[in-house]
């Protein structure tokens, strides 16, 4: 189900993993957070549960080894939302996925480069998830998302509580705040990130396109 991908844009080129279930409807892109790559423990297990429940998944890293050891690179939005807007491209010219919808899960500062790439490609992203994210990364372009959204963030994560609901307030298109209740930033209490995963997987599921009839 799963094979090993590589992205060349740019002069550089990105390793991720590719994972496409039969008869899948739609397949997420994941933008990991600063510091945290395309094996991201987390972001491995919702990735899991998607295709479970029969979505596909993309895992890719988004900077090469050098460029993750320097800390501007780790935070540069535009450059993050740059490449992940490519590799949507690159998965619209993939014979396994080009005739798929598109939704983007982004963990921390990767929520905002998926936030800005859903602004930028509209209606070309189906659905968008955060989870612990840095939407307020993404500010300015949020009135300008079609994609709908969901916010979820852990109960203890009181700061970033803040900035998605302010995030939550600037979105114009259908969208959602989910507190998950005793989680904090990472999710690590037993079953938050569980109910992370069964989250985005009915997010995706309800925002998939349905097919026309024929």
């Amino acid at each position: 189900m799963e094979r090993n991908v590589k992205v060349r844009w740019d002069g550089v080129t990105l390793p991720g993993t590719l994972g496409i279930p039969p008869g899948a409807p739609a397949l997420v892109l994941f933008a990991h957070g600063s510091g945290s790559s395309r094996l991201s423990p987390r972001n491995s297990a919702v990735a899991r549960a998607l295709r479970q429940g029969g979505i596909g998944t993309l895992l890719i890293d988004l900077l090469t080894e050098e460029e993750d050891t320097e800390y501007e690179t780790r935070f540069d939005i535009d450059l993050l939302t740059n490449r992940l807007t490519e590799i949507v491209r690159w998965l619209g010219t993939n014979p396994e996925s080009r005739d798929l919808p598109v939704g983007l899960f982004g963990a921390s500062t990767g929520a905002a480069a998926a936030l800005r790439v859903a602004a930028r490609l509209g209606e070309r992203i189906a659905a968008v998830v955060s989870r612990g994210g840095r939407p307020d990364l993404a500010m300015d372009v949020l009135p300008g998302v079609v994609s709908p959204t969901l916010l979820i963030v852990g109960g203890e994560d009181h700061e970033v509580i803040r900035l998605n609901e302010a995030a939550y307030d600037a979105l114009g298109c259908e969208k959602k705040l989910k507190i998950v209740a005793g989680a904090t930033h990472l999710f690590e209490e037993p079953g938050a990130l569980e109910e992370v995963a069964a989250l985005a997987l009915d997010w995706f599921r309800s925002h998939v396109p349905r097919p026309e009839p024929t």
